[in-house]
């Protein structure tokens, strides 16, 4: 059975993420880390609180306390499952999917995401149904409590501006959208936000922050002349970034910028990101006397590496980023506020801050494949790859195939959520990045109709 994808279990709610799979998957983490205090947060969705008692009395049933700290951000619940020695937390939340999606997020008491053999036994008990209940007399309790505040408390004593910065926050409706503005005014800055009443319908814009979908803060950050701007989605794990033009800056070329900036400031140091990253973030890290080691893609995989490796710093190029000083969750909250403390300690305005960093173009495309013939596909294409492109310097097969040429390089990777294999192509000039993408989709679907036609 498999319940997990790249970032906990996600699904329409009360249809493939029902209140009975709540139940079961809160039976199962006290039966498996036994008794003590699970800790459960939520984002603004409307049916939030369903999945949140579902999930409640699963835990108690099988006696663990659970300590409901209400609406929060993703990373604020990772960093108080910590901070108060959970055995282990759960946030209730589909991140950046539509309204009519929720999930479930699980943290261990370092505050990092369930690696993937932890997942595996969640699931493994949830099939085999083995859940130790407690008797009548030992099933755990329910308390609610207010904790953000310490969140706060702890990030406003450990970072301090020199100067007052002018700040646009855009969190989109989502769980960041009291604390966020609350956290930056207490760090001294002068704050607009938009869009900051939590409503589970998004009605202000998509929960996930793209450049077509923050226009309002673009606008918002040139009409008032603020010195940057910042975009969450709906459970504030992800963060975008808007520079005082009012121009949206690429995930890549703000995940690159950081990257160095933690490079230069440590003397060097190991980053990690994903095979989807562009080759920008490895040029900026390695001229600023850093190393860049990839890992599959999803935090989870970027926070293991991270703790396995020593790593100081790791994300992801859609705006998640995992910040190890702190906790070891992906925080756009807190994402944000270490890019402003690093602009604010060069000295730069954010269009400074990311000139540096090369810019590529990047060309996405996908092709339909039913998920019984990806991996049949993969196999094929592992062999027709490489041998289809000249001046192939290295194939890396640790999530799909990424093929690195002398100019460029392409990522085929299947779907953890659709039935589609996707391409992602990159080069320094859109038509060459274009003829890799196209000819590469080719190749995918040669692939799957041939392992289609032998009913693999």
């Amino acid at each position: 059975m498999r319940l997990f994808g790249t970032s906990g279990i996600r699904g329409v709610a009360n249809k493939e993420l029902t209140p009975e799979l709540a139940l079961a998957v809160g039976m199962a983490l006290p039966s498996l880390r036994g008794p003590g205090t699970y800790l459960l947060g939520r984002d603004a969705r409307t049916t939030g609180p369903l999945i949140a008692m579902a999930f409640s009395s699963g835990v108690m049933a099988c006696g663990g306390d659970v300590l409901d700290v209400g609406l929060v951000p993703t990373g604020v619940l990772a960093f108080l499952t910590k901070e108060l020695g959970a055995r282990a937390g759960c946030v209730i939340t589909a991140s950046h999917n539509p309204p009519e999606y929720n999930g479930l997020k699980f943290f261990r008491p370092d505050s990092a995401p369930l690696w993937p053999e932890e997942q595996e036994e969640i699931e493994e008990v949830v099939e085999k149904r083995a859940f130790k209940r407690a008797s009548w007399t030992s099933v755990g309790q329910y308390e609610r409590s207010e904790e953000a505040w310490r969140y706060i408390e702890a990030l406003s004593s450990a970072l301090e501006f020199h100067r007052k910065w002018r700040v646009v926050l855009d969190p989109g409706c989502g769980s960041a959208s009291a604390l966020a503005p609350d956290i930056f005014r207490a760090l001294g800055c002068d704050v607009v936000a938009l869009n900051a009443r939590p409503d589970g319908h998004f009605p202000a814009r998509d929960p996930d922050p793209r450049p077509d979908t923050v226009s309002e803060l673009c606008h918002m950050v040139r009409a008032l002349g603020a010195d940057v701007g910042f975009a969450y989605d709906g459970d504030a794990d992800r963060m975008v970034v808007v520079d005082e033009t009012g121009s949206f800056v690429p995930f890549d070329v703000a995940l690159a910028a950081f990257a160095a900036y933690m490079a230069r400031s440590r003397g060097g140091g190991l980053i990690i990101t994903t095979v989807e990253a562009s080759r920008c973030v490895e040029e900026a890290v390695e001229e600023a006397g850093g190393r860049v080691e990839k890992t599959r893609v999803g935090d989870v995989f970027v926070s293991r590496e991270i703790t396995r490796r020593g790593a100081i710093f790791g994300g992801e190029p859609c705006g998640a980023w995992v910040i190890p000083d702190v906790h070891l969750c992906a925080d756009g909250i807190l994402a944000s506020l270490v890019l402003l403390k690093a602009l604010d300690e060069e000295g730069l305005r954010p269009s400074e801050f990311f000139k540096p960093i090369p810019r590529f173009c990047t060309i996405r495309k996908k092709a339909s494949c039913p998920n019984e013939l990806k991996a049949s596909a993969m196999s094929v294409l592992r062999e027709s790859l490489p041998s289809s492109f000249e001046h192939v310097e290295a194939l890396i097969d640790i999530d799909g195939l990424r093929l690195e040429l002398e100019d460029a390089w392409v990522l085929v990777r299947p779907s953890g959520t659709e039935p589609v294999i996707r391409i992602t192509a990159e080069a320094s000039e859109a038509e060459r990045a274009e003829e890799i993408a196209s000819r590469t989709l080719e190749l995918v679907n040669k692939a799957i109709k041939e392992v289609g036609r032998k009913g693999h």
